[in-house]
């Protein structure tokens, strides 16, 4: 064969092998998985705070009857933006006790992937602005709570990921929830930043740097990448590169359960928000740390202010009373659109879909973290269910 002949054969293998992956996918049987979604950040359609979720259930064929696929912009509960700065709440607290059983039992799983809610300055002409102000929707209620008992009552897969109980959740309803699943969240909060010069990274809260300003004679001395803490009374630290960490970036170290079972790396950058918990681990099994490259002057800063220098990324609770999952990072949130979930087998190509080069860069986390961790949870479930 000529090597004409052989490019034209090639060339339309290449160019066909996208429908051919879109078929497998189109044409893969579907499998129920009816799990509730509530996500109370939702400033547009695009579902950033559930979208990795989403993905997965419709990369995976999972569906919410046994036909029809989820849709980013309406499975869930929580605020749903509509145009000219309208809006509508739908979330759990507009249900009865009898109809967040009935919830209970119809759902196999739910998933609580952000209740920190929105705020008017977000909403109103103002999107995306890093100032705070009133709150609009947010927090975990009392209804969040009631479903979360039926849910463990009821054996079903529980999955809670940062800022479940944070700010705005009342300490009551933290109370509840750290008392149903054996953790306890410190009031702390944290997120690197590739820079904390305010003259360049337009990105980093005002909020932030004024309340460390009104917290240290109005000085804010940081010009390098690192790490800034916010406790639930609005204090700040912050930890700089060379100055306080040897690696300015966190990372996820995960233990042996994680790696064999969920497939997951031994150690992962995470550059995005997380929060310090504290499991009670006679009920609860770490499943990865986070580490954040201290050096002993970074470990002082810490411990002047009762941070702990290790805490856990993941714990789990897993046997025949209940299964529950915390994610002490903002895990479901990431730069991924929805196409690529219409292709079977995309996961080979990951490699060509980020640049692990760049150490803001989140995408990696999806495809090599979240999207393995998430698999084997989901199909674990599936399979116990059958």
């Amino acid at each position: 064969m000529t090597k004409k002949k052989l490019l034209l054969l090639i060339i339309p293998f290449i160019l066909l092998f996208p429908l051919w992956m879109w078929m497998a996918w189109y044409f893969t049987p579907k499998t129920k998985l009816v799990v509730a979604i509530v996500d109370k950040t939702v400033l547009d359609q695009d579902g950033q705070e559930h979208i990795s979720l989403t993905w997965l259930l419709n990369n995976h064929c999972f569906t919410k009857t046994s036909t029809e696929r989820y849709h980013i912009g309406s499975d869930y509960y929580g605020f749903f933006p509509q145009k000219n700065e309208k809006f509508r709440i739908k979330g759990l607290e507009r249900f009865s006790s009898d109809q967040l059983k009935q919830l209970s039992t119809d759902a196999d799983a739910v998933y609580f992937t952000d209740t920190y809610g929105i705020y008017k300055n977000e909403w109103y002409n103002q999107k995306g602005s890093n100032e705070r102000s009133g709150i609009l929707y947010g927090g975990m209620s009392a209804q969040d709570v009631e479903l979360l008992q039926d849910m463990k009552a009821k054996h079903k897969l529980i999955i809670t990921e940062f800022n479940t109980i944070g700010s705005p959740t009342n300490a009551d309803n933290r109370n509840k929830f750290e008392k149903l699943f054996g953790m306890h969240w410190t009031g702390w909060t944290a997120r690197y930043f590739d820079s904390f010069d305010t003259t360049i990274n337009k990105e980093l809260p005002k909020w932030l740097v004024s309340n460390y300003k009104n917290q240290h004679n109005k000085k804010w001395p940081f010009h390098k990448s690192g790490l800034a803490f916010v406790s639930n009374d609005e204090q700040v630290v912050v930890l700089e590169d060379s100055t306080h960490l040897t690696d300015p970036v966190p990372h996820i170290i995960t233990f042996g359960y994680g790696q064999k079972k969920m497939g997951l790396p031994e150690r992962m950058k995470y550059p995005f928000w997380f929060d310090v918990i504290s499991p009670d681990l006679s009920v609860n099994h770490a499943i990865s740390r986070f580490d954040l490259s201290l050096n002993a002057k970074g470990a002082a800063e810490l411990k002047k202010y009762n941070i702990p220098s290790t805490f856990p990324a993941i714990i789990m609770h897993r046997d025949k009373d209940y299964q529950f999952y915390y994610f002490s990072g903002d895990f479901c949130d990431n730069p991924i659109g929805m196409s690529t979930s219409y292709f079977r087998g995309i996961g080979f190509f990951k490699w060509m879909l980020y640049n692990t080069d760049d150490p803001s860069e989140r995408k990696s986390f999806f495809w090599d973290f979240y999207r393995p961790m998430m698999t084997h949870i989901l199909e674990e479930n599936v399979a116990a269910r059958k």
